[in-house]
């Protein structure tokens, strides 16, 4: 069955109109004629259960059945701090890190970083970036969906209020195994292509950061967040 995210309010025994995102997708690739049906969320919890019973030539109505309350969240919460790249490594790396289960995408800029954001500037940017998440949930059946946070500095999201367990990915440091001992409520930092550097390190080391070597090897800044948050949903538990 297809999934939609619409943001609308949805409500079980009401009738509602499709966005013009949906009716594309649905009515005109997909061709749904009237009686198929879909699930569709709208990112407040849960999902729903919804039969097409109206297409017109512009437009297409549906009739909501039933109300799913699973969001097929991880029991874990993971604020991944994300300093950005180019081209489509961040949006593979956004892409992955939500159907992962990761709660929120802090991007973030460093001193190696390859790209510099301005929020009023490039707002389609970012929009793209949380239309990836949207589509991410849609495909894995994830129901809440992660917010792409606007780029902050690195400097500045290091002072700001952070979960109590705090890992940096440091390839090349001394290997430790924080996670013995890791809350289910966890910032992870991951540096730019470049790495982070040892100023840099250091900074997150003093307030509180752990450093975190997950394998012999140097992965690339997209493969990262995916290893991590691979080995968080596996090792940490409530």
């Amino acid at each position: 069955m297809p999934r939609f995210f619409m943001e609308a309010e949805l409500n079980v025994d009401h009738t509602v109109e499709l966005t013009e995102t949906v009716f594309h997708h649905w009515v005109k690739v997909l061709r749904a004629q009237v009686g198929e049906t879909a699930t569709l969320f709208n990112g407040q919890g849960g999902e729903y259960e919804v039969t097409l019973s109206d297409v017109a030539k512009k437009s297409a109505s549906v009739q909501v059945t039933a109300f799913n309350p699973t969001n097929r969240t991880p029991a874990i919460h993971t604020l991944l701090g994300q300093v950005m790249s180019k081209g489509d490594r961040m949006d593979y790396a956004i892409q992955k890190a939500v159907e992962l289960g990761v709660s929120e995408i802090q991007l973030l800029t460093s001193e190696r970083c390859e790209m510099r954001l301005k929020y009023d500037r490039d707002q389609k940017k970012l929009d793209h970036w949380q239309g990836i998440a949207i589509a991410a949930c849609e495909q894995c059946g994830m129901n809440l969906v992660p917010k792409i946070l606007a780029p902050l500095s690195l400097e500045k999201w290091l002072v700001s209020e952070l979960p109590e367990t705090k890992l940096v990915l440091a390839p090349n440091k001394d290997e430790t195994n924080p996670l013995n001992n890791a809350k289910p409520n966890i910032a992870l930092l991951i540096g730019p292509e470049g790495g982070l550097s040892e100023a840099e390190i250091q900074a997150a080391n003093d307030v509180g950061f752990v450093n975190w070597c997950i394998g012999e090897r140097v992965l690339r800044t997209e493969t990262t967040p995916v290893v991590a948050l691979s080995i968080l949903n596996y090792n940490v538990r409530p």
